[in-house]
């Protein structure tokens, strides 16, 4: 399908796994909300290894190697249709070898201009509003994107493929431009949605794309409270720790049993069922899933509702 597939002017958004989860659970929600296909599989296997194996019941099978694939939006106004990459995970080695072929993929789909999501860990507050920096491969596009709210990266680095896959677009001939969401230093193992709706804020800007940010902003402002009363917590006991008033002694808490709860279970049947009617339902089901501790057991499942139907 991908070889008849005829786009208009698309960019590319690229995303893959890193800190607060911020480019992927942007990714995911821009599929979700414009209703994006899957239209090719992208592979590299030579570049990857397995690292472990599978245990269920007791029994061992080979873990299975990291997908690579491409969905594609058509603008229903014929102005910029999307293309957004989605990698499970980065090569360990070949990374410049891995970014060549990705945009020889892209450059086959019509791909003119290539976009790369991130995060970036700074002091801020995790009730502050985060901050958008930008990196791009022309002064030209910098000075384009000065009145859209992002603060230029003047120096630094971008690791892993956030980076290197716009420098091999410099090489091309392409445009790129990196988005990185300011989140806190603190909790940069947190998933911290706020930063991903700047970065989904910004991107909307640049390429004119109306994209319904409602039902991120609300978990953006969840996660924010949640994160500020735990901070709140952890200064008063530092406090407490000054004062001399030392440490409660802990309490043994037992481990959850494991697995679903028959209600968990149903909630997320429910939610399979009304994306599959919805595509913009999707991101709902992945809030869940996450919450549950279980996405990576049902990501397969989850990606094939951007299949496109035969």
């Amino acid at each position: 399908m991908a070889d008849q597939l005829k786009l208009h002017r698309p960019c590319l958004v690229a995303v893959w796994p890193g800190m607060g989860h911020v480019a992927l659970s942007a990714g995911y929600y821009l599929m979700a909300k414009l209703g994006m296909h899957q239209v090719a599989e992208f592979s590299a296997r030579e570049l990857f290894d397995v690292d472990h194996v599978e245990v269920k019941d007791g029994l061992i099978s080979m873990g299975r190697m990291p997908r690579s694939r491409l969905f594609a939006w058509k603008d229903p106004r014929g102005k910029q249709d999307i293309v957004v990459f989605l990698g499970e995970a980065q090569p360990p080695h070949g990374k410049y070898a891995f970014c060549r072929r990705l945009l020889e993929r892209a450059q086959e789909l019509g791909v003119e201009r290539v976009f790369t999501f991130a995060a970036m860990a700074t002091q801020m507050h995790p009730e502050h509003d985060s901050r958008v920096f930008v990196t791009a491969t022309s002064a030209t596009i910098l000075e384009e994107l000065k009145d859209r709210g992002v603060e230029v990266l003047e120096e630094g680095q971008i690791g892993g493929l956030n980076g290197v896959l716009l420098g091999v677009a410099a090489e091309s001939g392409l445009s790129g431009t990196c988005l990185l969401g300011e989140m806190p230093h603190l909790f940069a193992q947190v998933p911290f949605p706020k930063a991903s709706l700047a970065v989904l804020r910004a991107f909307t800007a640049i390429v004119d794309v109306e994209l319904d940010l409602e039902e991120l902003s609300q978990q953006a402002a969840l996660v924010e409270k949640g994160l500020g009363e735990l901070l709140a917590k952890v200064e008063e006991a530092i406090e407490r720790q000054k004062q001399g008033e030392g440490e409660e002694e802990g309490t043994l808490v037992e481990p959850e049993e494991r697995g679903l709860r028959p209600e968990d279970e149903d909630r997320v049947e429910r939610l399979f069922a009304d994306a599959r009617k919805d595509r913009s339902k999707a991101y709902e089901l992945k809030n869940e899933l996450d919450r549950l501790g279980i996405f990576g057991e049902y990501e397969d499942r989850f990606l094939d509702l951007f299949k496109s139907p035969e």
